[in-house]
Protein backbone atom coordinates (compact mmCIF):
# COMPACT_ATOMS: atom_id res chain seq x y z
CA UNK A 1 0.00 0.00 0.00
CA UNK A 2 1.42 3.27 -0.99
CA UNK A 3 1.11 6.25 1.86
CA UNK A 4 0.28 8.01 -0.96
CA UNK A 5 -3.00 6.51 -2.03
CA UNK A 6 -4.13 5.85 1.98
CA UNK A 7 -7.53 6.98 2.30
CA UNK A 8 -7.29 7.71 5.98
CA UNK A 9 -5.15 10.70 7.28
CA UNK A 10 -3.34 11.03 10.37
CA UNK A 11 -4.49 14.23 12.68
CA UNK A 12 -2.25 16.54 14.60
CA UNK A 13 -4.65 17.13 17.62
CA UNK A 14 -6.89 14.25 19.48
CA UNK A 15 -10.82 14.84 19.53
CA UNK A 16 -11.41 16.75 21.80
CA UNK A 17 -14.88 14.80 22.72
CA UNK A 18 -12.24 11.70 23.51
CA UNK A 19 -10.72 10.92 26.99
CA UNK A 20 -9.28 7.41 26.86
CA UNK A 21 -6.50 6.01 25.11
CA UNK A 22 -7.83 4.13 22.23
CA UNK A 23 -10.03 6.48 21.32
CA UNK A 24 -7.65 9.40 20.81
CA UNK A 25 -5.12 7.20 19.59
CA UNK A 26 -7.09 5.20 16.78
CA UNK A 27 -8.80 8.44 15.61
CA UNK A 28 -5.76 10.51 15.61
CA UNK A 29 -3.87 7.58 13.66
CA UNK A 30 -6.86 7.13 11.14
CA UNK A 31 -8.17 3.57 12.16
CA UNK A 32 -11.40 4.44 13.25
CA UNK A 33 -13.94 7.73 12.49
CA UNK A 34 -16.58 8.52 15.34
CA UNK A 35 -19.79 9.11 14.11
CA UNK A 36 -21.69 9.24 17.37
CA UNK A 37 -21.44 8.21 20.57
CA UNK A 38 -20.84 4.44 20.62
CA UNK A 39 -20.44 3.88 17.20
CA UNK A 40 -17.31 3.96 14.56
CA UNK A 41 -16.34 3.70 10.92
CA UNK A 42 -13.79 1.47 10.48
CA UNK A 43 -10.89 2.63 8.05
CA UNK A 44 -8.49 1.14 6.16
CA UNK A 45 -5.87 0.58 8.40
CA UNK A 46 -8.81 -0.25 11.56
CA UNK A 47 -10.67 -2.74 9.05
CA UNK A 48 -7.22 -4.50 9.04
CA UNK A 49 -6.26 -4.89 12.52
CA UNK A 50 -10.50 -5.67 12.78
CA UNK A 51 -9.41 -8.68 10.04
CA UNK A 52 -6.10 -9.78 11.97
CA UNK A 53 -8.44 -10.22 15.67
CA UNK A 54 -11.23 -11.91 14.00
CA UNK A 55 -8.61 -14.40 12.44
CA UNK A 56 -7.26 -15.51 15.01
CA UNK A 57 -10.66 -16.10 16.86
CA UNK A 58 -11.77 -18.21 13.78
CA UNK A 59 -9.02 -20.36 14.04
CA UNK A 60 -9.41 -21.23 17.49
CA UNK A 61 -12.99 -21.94 17.24
CA UNK A 62 -12.43 -24.08 14.26
CA UNK A 63 -9.78 -25.66 16.44
CA UNK A 64 -11.82 -26.33 19.39
CA UNK A 65 -14.61 -28.04 17.29
CA UNK A 66 -16.78 -24.77 16.72
CA UNK A 67 -18.23 -24.73 13.61
CA UNK A 68 -18.79 -20.92 12.19
CA UNK A 69 -22.52 -19.97 11.09
CA UNK A 70 -23.92 -16.28 10.19
CA UNK A 71 -27.35 -15.37 12.17
CA UNK A 72 -29.76 -12.66 11.45
CA UNK A 73 -29.29 -9.32 13.44
CA UNK A 74 -32.93 -8.27 12.68
CA UNK A 75 -34.90 -10.24 15.10
CA UNK A 76 -38.28 -11.25 15.48
CA UNK A 77 -40.58 -9.86 18.76
CA UNK A 78 -41.90 -13.63 19.05
CA UNK A 79 -38.89 -15.12 19.76
CA UNK A 80 -37.89 -12.45 22.71
CA UNK A 81 -41.04 -13.01 24.48
CA UNK A 82 -40.62 -16.74 25.01
CA UNK A 83 -37.23 -16.38 27.06
CA UNK A 84 -38.65 -12.90 28.49
CA UNK A 85 -35.91 -10.95 27.26
CA UNK A 86 -38.38 -8.92 25.43
CA UNK A 87 -39.80 -7.22 28.22
CA UNK A 88 -36.48 -7.97 31.01
CA UNK A 89 -33.74 -6.86 28.81
CA UNK A 90 -32.86 -3.02 29.21
CA UNK A 91 -30.32 -2.80 26.63
CA UNK A 92 -32.43 -4.57 23.78
CA UNK A 93 -33.17 -2.03 20.89
CA UNK A 94 -36.27 -2.24 19.89
CA UNK A 95 -38.21 -1.16 16.30
CA UNK A 96 -41.23 -1.30 14.89
CA UNK A 97 -41.81 -1.40 10.73
CA UNK A 98 -44.04 -0.06 8.78
CA UNK A 99 -46.19 -3.46 8.81
CA UNK A 100 -46.67 -2.33 12.92
CA UNK A 101 -44.65 -5.52 13.36
CA UNK A 102 -41.71 -4.87 15.89
CA UNK A 103 -38.20 -6.67 15.59
CA UNK A 104 -35.14 -6.91 18.13
CA UNK A 105 -31.40 -6.11 17.04
CA UNK A 106 -29.34 -8.74 18.03
CA UNK A 107 -27.37 -7.71 21.77
CA UNK A 108 -26.95 -11.55 21.67
CA UNK A 109 -27.84 -14.96 19.95
CA UNK A 110 -29.97 -17.31 22.37
CA UNK A 111 -33.38 -16.64 20.55
CA UNK A 112 -31.97 -17.25 17.06
CA UNK A 113 -29.87 -20.14 17.53
CA UNK A 114 -31.64 -22.14 19.94
CA UNK A 115 -34.75 -22.56 17.44
CA UNK A 116 -31.77 -22.51 14.75
CA UNK A 117 -30.22 -25.41 16.46
CA UNK A 118 -32.75 -27.48 17.67
CA UNK A 119 -34.71 -28.09 14.71
CA UNK A 120 -31.34 -30.40 13.58
CA UNK A 121 -31.32 -32.43 16.83
CA UNK A 122 -33.42 -35.27 17.46
CA UNK A 123 -31.33 -37.28 19.94
CA UNK A 124 -28.16 -37.80 21.88
CA UNK A 125 -26.17 -38.76 19.24
CA UNK A 126 -26.50 -35.58 17.48
CA UNK A 127 -24.89 -33.98 20.23
CA UNK A 128 -22.52 -32.13 21.51
CA UNK A 129 -22.90 -29.27 19.18
CA UNK A 130 -20.86 -26.15 19.33
CA UNK A 131 -22.14 -23.21 16.22
CA UNK A 132 -20.16 -19.72 16.35
CA UNK A 133 -20.70 -16.28 14.10
CA UNK A 134 -18.69 -12.96 14.02
CA UNK A 135 -21.41 -10.61 13.38
CA UNK A 136 -22.23 -7.15 14.66
CA UNK A 137 -24.19 -6.70 17.61
CA UNK A 138 -26.31 -3.39 19.10
CA UNK A 139 -27.01 -2.23 22.96
CA UNK A 140 -28.88 0.42 24.15
CA UNK A 141 -26.12 1.87 26.53
CA UNK A 142 -27.01 4.54 28.52
CA UNK A 143 -23.46 5.78 28.60
CA UNK A 144 -21.76 4.57 25.30
CA UNK A 145 -17.73 5.34 26.60
CA UNK A 146 -14.11 4.75 26.58
CA UNK A 147 -14.12 4.65 22.81
CA UNK A 148 -14.43 1.01 21.38
CA UNK A 149 -14.36 -0.37 24.72
CA UNK A 150 -17.92 0.38 25.47
CA UNK A 151 -20.18 0.92 22.17
CA UNK A 152 -23.71 1.03 21.08
CA UNK A 153 -22.17 -0.70 17.92
CA UNK A 154 -19.95 -3.80 18.23
CA UNK A 155 -18.39 -6.22 16.21
CA UNK A 156 -18.40 -9.57 18.20
CA UNK A 157 -17.55 -13.03 18.22
CA UNK A 158 -20.54 -15.34 20.02
CA UNK A 159 -20.53 -19.74 19.95
CA UNK A 160 -23.47 -21.68 21.88
CA UNK A 161 -22.95 -25.30 22.57
CA UNK A 162 -25.71 -28.04 23.22
CA UNK A 163 -24.82 -30.44 25.36
CA UNK A 164 -26.66 -33.79 26.55
CA UNK A 165 -25.50 -33.21 30.09
CA UNK A 166 -23.98 -30.77 32.56
CA UNK A 167 -21.12 -32.83 32.68
CA UNK A 168 -20.51 -32.84 29.15
CA UNK A 169 -20.84 -29.13 29.50
CA UNK A 170 -18.64 -28.96 32.23
CA UNK A 171 -15.67 -30.33 29.94
CA UNK A 172 -16.55 -28.43 27.27
CA UNK A 173 -15.94 -25.21 29.12
CA UNK A 174 -12.63 -26.24 30.32
CA UNK A 175 -11.98 -27.19 26.64
CA UNK A 176 -13.33 -23.52 25.51
CA UNK A 177 -11.12 -22.13 28.58
CA UNK A 178 -8.03 -23.21 27.30
CA UNK A 179 -8.80 -21.75 23.67
CA UNK A 180 -9.88 -18.30 24.56
CA UNK A 181 -6.33 -18.28 26.61
CA UNK A 182 -4.35 -19.27 23.71
CA UNK A 183 -6.79 -16.83 21.61
CA UNK A 184 -5.40 -13.69 24.13
CA UNK A 185 -1.69 -15.23 24.25
CA UNK A 186 -1.68 -15.06 20.28
CA UNK A 187 -2.95 -11.46 20.71
CA UNK A 188 -0.09 -10.59 23.09
CA UNK A 189 -2.43 -9.97 26.21
CA UNK A 190 -2.38 -11.64 29.38
CA UNK A 191 -6.35 -12.27 30.57
CA UNK A 192 -7.56 -13.21 34.26
CA UNK A 193 -10.06 -15.88 34.64
CA UNK A 194 -12.56 -14.13 36.77
CA UNK A 195 -15.88 -15.20 38.93
CA UNK A 196 -18.72 -13.12 37.98
CA UNK A 197 -22.66 -13.33 38.42
CA UNK A 198 -24.63 -14.27 35.12
CA UNK A 199 -26.45 -11.07 34.74
CA UNK A 200 -29.67 -11.07 32.84
CA UNK A 201 -28.05 -14.03 31.65
CA UNK A 202 -28.19 -16.68 33.90
CA UNK A 203 -28.43 -16.83 37.40
CA UNK A 204 -25.12 -18.99 37.61
CA UNK A 205 -21.70 -17.99 37.96
CA UNK A 206 -20.34 -16.64 34.95
CA UNK A 207 -16.93 -16.28 33.78
CA UNK A 208 -14.82 -13.37 32.08
CA UNK A 209 -11.78 -13.17 30.51
CA UNK A 210 -9.92 -9.60 31.80
CA UNK A 211 -7.30 -7.94 30.68
CA UNK A 212 -5.57 -5.40 33.32
CA UNK A 213 -5.95 -1.84 32.18
CA UNK A 214 -6.66 1.81 33.47
CA UNK A 215 -9.77 2.41 30.94
CA UNK A 216 -11.46 -1.16 32.12
CA UNK A 217 -14.36 -0.57 33.31
CA UNK A 218 -14.35 -3.35 36.44
CA UNK A 219 -12.36 -4.08 39.32
CA UNK A 220 -11.05 -7.57 40.15
CA UNK A 221 -9.41 -8.45 42.58
CA UNK A 222 -6.41 -11.27 41.63
CA UNK A 223 -3.52 -13.33 43.47
CA UNK A 224 0.16 -12.98 42.97
CA UNK A 225 1.02 -16.61 43.11
CA UNK A 226 -2.03 -18.52 41.23
CA UNK A 227 -4.85 -18.32 38.73
CA UNK A 228 -7.57 -17.21 41.30
CA UNK A 229 -9.87 -14.06 40.28
CA UNK A 230 -13.07 -12.67 41.18
CA UNK A 231 -15.06 -9.45 40.28
CA UNK A 232 -14.32 -7.46 43.35
CA UNK A 233 -18.34 -6.84 43.06
CA UNK A 234 -19.31 -10.04 44.31
CA UNK A 235 -16.40 -10.88 46.44
CA UNK A 236 -15.76 -12.50 50.20
CA UNK A 237 -12.46 -11.23 50.18
CA UNK A 238 -11.18 -7.59 49.96
CA UNK A 239 -7.17 -6.15 48.79
CA UNK A 240 -4.48 -7.67 50.39
CA UNK A 241 -6.11 -10.77 51.79
CA UNK A 242 -4.66 -14.38 51.27
CA UNK A 243 -5.76 -15.98 48.02
CA UNK A 244 -9.03 -18.53 49.35
CA UNK A 245 -7.48 -21.07 46.68
CA UNK A 246 -3.52 -21.03 47.84
CA UNK A 247 -3.41 -18.90 50.85
CA UNK A 248 -3.13 -20.33 54.44
CA UNK A 249 -6.21 -21.18 56.19
CA UNK A 250 -8.15 -19.18 58.60
CA UNK A 251 -6.25 -15.92 58.35
CA UNK A 252 -2.86 -17.67 59.64
CA UNK A 253 0.40 -16.34 58.68
CA UNK A 254 1.86 -16.80 55.10
CA UNK A 255 4.20 -19.30 55.58
CA UNK A 256 7.68 -19.26 54.19
CA UNK A 257 7.81 -19.53 50.72
CA UNK A 258 5.19 -17.15 49.47
CA UNK A 259 1.73 -18.44 49.41
CA UNK A 260 -0.88 -15.68 47.52
CA UNK A 261 -2.21 -12.92 48.47
CA UNK A 262 -4.68 -10.61 46.56
CA UNK A 263 -4.13 -7.22 44.50
CA UNK A 264 -7.23 -4.85 43.12
CA UNK A 265 -6.52 -3.80 39.46
CA UNK A 266 -8.82 -2.38 36.85
CA UNK A 267 -9.73 -4.17 34.01
CA UNK A 268 -11.70 -4.33 30.86
CA UNK A 269 -13.63 -7.72 29.93
CA UNK A 270 -12.36 -9.13 26.21
CA UNK A 271 -14.34 -12.86 26.90
CA UNK A 272 -17.26 -14.26 28.82
CA UNK A 273 -18.78 -17.68 29.15
CA UNK A 274 -22.16 -18.51 30.72
CA UNK A 275 -23.57 -21.63 31.73
CA UNK A 276 -27.18 -21.49 30.09
CA UNK A 277 -28.56 -24.46 31.79
CA UNK A 278 -31.59 -26.07 29.96
CA UNK A 279 -33.55 -22.40 30.49
CA UNK A 280 -33.41 -21.77 26.47
CA UNK A 281 -34.67 -25.32 25.39
CA UNK A 282 -37.57 -25.36 27.66
CA UNK A 283 -38.22 -21.58 26.73
CA UNK A 284 -38.86 -22.86 23.32
CA UNK A 285 -40.22 -26.58 24.48
CA UNK A 286 -36.97 -28.01 21.96
CA UNK A 287 -36.16 -31.37 23.13
CA UNK A 288 -34.18 -34.36 22.19
CA UNK A 289 -34.18 -37.53 22.91
CA UNK A 290 -31.90 -38.98 25.74
CA UNK A 291 -30.00 -42.51 26.20
CA UNK A 292 -33.29 -43.98 28.08
CA UNK A 293 -35.56 -42.55 25.57
CA UNK A 294 -37.46 -40.04 27.32
CA UNK A 295 -37.88 -35.67 26.36
CA UNK A 296 -34.39 -33.92 27.73
CA UNK A 297 -33.40 -30.08 27.19
CA UNK A 298 -30.14 -29.53 26.44
CA UNK A 299 -27.94 -28.18 28.98
CA UNK A 300 -26.56 -25.02 26.92
CA UNK A 301 -23.38 -22.85 26.94
CA UNK A 302 -22.42 -19.26 25.69
CA UNK A 303 -18.81 -17.90 24.84
CA UNK A 304 -18.29 -14.52 23.81
CA UNK A 305 -15.62 -12.73 22.51
CA UNK A 306 -15.30 -8.83 21.66
CA UNK A 307 -13.78 -8.32 18.59
CA UNK A 308 -14.30 -4.84 18.03
CA UNK A 309 -13.58 -4.15 22.20
CA UNK A 310 -10.20 -6.36 21.87
CA UNK A 311 -8.45 -3.56 19.58
CA UNK A 312 -9.56 -1.13 21.75
CA UNK A 313 -8.15 -2.89 24.95
CA UNK A 314 -4.76 -3.46 22.38
CA UNK A 315 -4.65 0.19 21.66
CA UNK A 316 -4.73 0.63 25.68
CA UNK A 317 -2.06 -1.89 26.55
CA UNK A 318 0.52 -0.92 23.67
CA UNK A 319 1.15 2.79 23.35
CA UNK A 320 3.38 4.94 23.95
CA UNK A 321 3.92 9.00 23.99
CA UNK A 322 4.25 8.54 20.83
CA UNK A 323 1.65 6.83 19.43
CA UNK A 324 0.53 2.90 19.14
CA UNK A 325 2.28 -0.39 19.30
CA UNK A 326 1.18 -2.69 17.66
CA UNK A 327 2.43 -6.78 18.51
CA UNK A 328 2.90 -8.62 15.05
CA UNK A 329 0.02 -10.60 14.99
CA UNK A 330 -2.71 -7.38 14.72
CA UNK A 331 -0.28 -4.88 13.01
CA UNK A 332 -2.13 -3.38 9.90
CA UNK A 333 1.13 -4.04 7.93
CA UNK A 334 4.33 -6.34 8.83
CA UNK A 335 6.98 -3.22 7.71
CA UNK A 336 6.18 0.74 7.07
CA UNK A 337 8.91 1.35 4.52
CA UNK A 338 9.90 5.02 4.91
CA UNK A 339 11.86 6.48 1.49
CA UNK A 340 13.87 10.13 2.90
CA UNK A 341 15.91 12.49 1.45
CA UNK A 342 15.91 15.23 -1.62
CA UNK A 343 15.31 12.71 -4.14
CA UNK A 344 11.89 11.69 -3.28
CA UNK A 345 11.03 15.70 -3.18
CA UNK A 346 12.14 15.89 -6.69
CA UNK A 347 10.21 12.74 -7.85
CA UNK A 348 7.05 14.52 -6.24
CA UNK A 349 7.99 18.21 -7.63
CA UNK A 350 7.85 16.12 -10.98
CA UNK A 351 4.55 14.69 -10.50
CA UNK A 352 2.88 17.90 -9.84
CA UNK A 353 4.91 19.54 -12.51
CA UNK A 354 4.44 17.38 -15.14
CA UNK A 355 1.40 15.26 -14.96
CA UNK A 356 -1.65 15.31 -16.85
CA UNK A 357 -3.21 12.41 -14.81
CA UNK A 358 -2.24 12.91 -10.97
CA UNK A 359 -3.42 9.70 -9.61
CA UNK A 360 -1.83 7.79 -12.35
CA UNK A 361 1.09 9.83 -12.26
CA UNK A 362 1.47 9.66 -8.15
CA UNK A 363 1.38 6.30 -8.26
CA UNK A 364 3.93 5.41 -11.13
CA UNK A 365 6.13 8.62 -10.06
CA UNK A 366 5.86 7.56 -6.49
CA UNK A 367 7.81 3.79 -7.84
CA UNK A 368 10.29 5.56 -10.25
CA UNK A 369 14.27 4.79 -9.70
CA UNK A 370 15.18 8.48 -7.58
CA UNK A 371 18.75 8.12 -8.26
CA UNK A 372 21.57 5.94 -9.22
CA UNK A 373 24.49 4.09 -7.02
CA UNK A 374 21.65 3.08 -4.25
CA UNK A 375 18.36 0.82 -4.17
CA UNK A 376 15.06 2.85 -4.83
CA UNK A 377 11.86 2.39 -3.72
CA UNK A 378 10.00 0.63 -5.23
CA UNK A 379 12.60 -2.25 -5.66
CA UNK A 380 12.57 -2.42 -1.72
CA UNK A 381 8.96 -2.36 -1.46
CA UNK A 382 8.35 -4.84 -4.25
CA UNK A 383 11.25 -7.22 -2.69
CA UNK A 384 9.80 -7.37 0.80
CA UNK A 385 6.35 -7.80 -0.91
CA UNK A 386 7.96 -10.61 -3.03
CA UNK A 387 9.03 -12.04 0.31
CA UNK A 388 5.50 -12.42 1.73
CA UNK A 389 5.72 -9.13 3.83
CA UNK A 390 2.72 -6.60 3.38
CA UNK A 391 4.58 -3.30 3.76
CA UNK A 392 2.89 0.34 3.84
CA UNK A 393 5.02 2.15 1.55
CA UNK A 394 5.87 5.97 2.22
CA UNK A 395 6.65 7.93 -0.80
CA UNK A 396 5.11 11.09 0.21
CA UNK A 397 6.43 14.38 -0.42
CA UNK A 398 6.62 15.53 3.11
CA UNK A 399 9.32 16.34 5.81
CA UNK A 400 11.40 13.69 7.27
CA UNK A 401 10.07 14.43 10.42
CA UNK A 402 6.21 13.91 9.61
CA UNK A 403 6.97 10.55 8.31
CA UNK A 404 8.35 9.87 11.73
CA UNK A 405 5.76 11.55 13.51
CA UNK A 406 3.37 9.61 11.36
CA UNK A 407 5.46 6.18 11.23
CA UNK A 408 5.30 6.52 15.55
CA UNK A 409 1.19 7.14 15.55
CA UNK A 410 0.81 4.48 13.22
CA UNK A 411 2.11 1.80 15.26
CA UNK A 412 3.11 -0.53 12.40
CA UNK A 413 6.20 -3.38 14.05
CA UNK A 414 9.17 -2.56 12.01
CA UNK A 415 10.31 1.37 10.33
CA UNK A 416 12.58 0.27 7.61
CA UNK A 417 13.96 4.09 5.94
CA UNK A 418 15.93 4.63 2.68
CA UNK A 419 17.71 7.28 1.81
CA UNK A 420 20.95 7.96 -0.27
CA UNK A 421 23.14 7.91 2.93
CA UNK A 422 22.56 4.01 3.01
CA UNK A 423 23.01 3.31 -0.09
CA UNK A 424 22.42 -0.45 -1.49
CA UNK A 425 20.98 -1.12 2.09
CA UNK A 426 18.15 -0.08 4.60
CA UNK A 427 18.42 1.32 7.68
CA UNK A 428 16.16 -0.76 10.07
CA UNK A 429 14.30 -0.31 13.82
CA UNK A 430 11.53 -2.23 15.74
CA UNK A 431 8.65 0.26 16.92
CA UNK A 432 9.42 1.47 20.32
CA UNK A 433 12.93 0.61 20.40
CA UNK A 434 16.12 2.85 20.13
CA UNK A 435 17.98 -0.14 18.04
CA UNK A 436 18.73 0.68 14.95
CA UNK A 437 20.35 -1.44 12.33
CA UNK A 438 21.95 -1.08 9.07
CA UNK A 439 21.14 -4.02 7.18
CA UNK A 440 20.31 -5.42 3.15
CA UNK A 441 16.93 -6.40 2.37
CA UNK A 442 17.60 -10.27 2.27
CA UNK A 443 18.74 -10.13 5.86
CA UNK A 444 16.15 -7.66 7.13
CA UNK A 445 13.47 -10.68 5.54
CA UNK A 446 15.58 -13.24 7.48
CA UNK A 447 14.76 -10.96 10.18
CA UNK A 448 11.06 -11.33 10.00
CA UNK A 449 10.26 -14.67 8.64
CA UNK A 450 13.06 -16.79 10.69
Amino acid sequence: MLQSRLFSKTLRDAPKDEETANAKLLVRAGYVDKLMAGAYSYMPLGVRVLKKIEQVVREEMDAMGGQEVLMPMLHPKANWQATGGWDSIDVLFKIKSRTEKEYALGQSEEEVVTPLVMSRIQTYKDLPVAVYQIHWKFRDELRAKSGLLRGREFFMKDMYSFHESQEDFDRFYGVAKQAYLKVFERLGLVAKVTEASGGSFSEKISYEFMVLTDAGEDDILYCDACEFCVNAEIAKQKEKDACPKCGPPNGEARPKGGKGSLTKARASEVGNVFDLGQKYGKDFDLAFMDREGKRQYPVMGCYGIGISRLMGVLAEKFHDESGLLWPHAVAPFDVHLLRLGSTSAKAAADEQGTSSSPKASTVAKALADETEGHSTGSEVYQDLQAAGLTVLYDERAVSAGQKFADADLIGIPWRAILSPKTGDKIEVKRRGSDDVKLVSVSEFVKMLVS
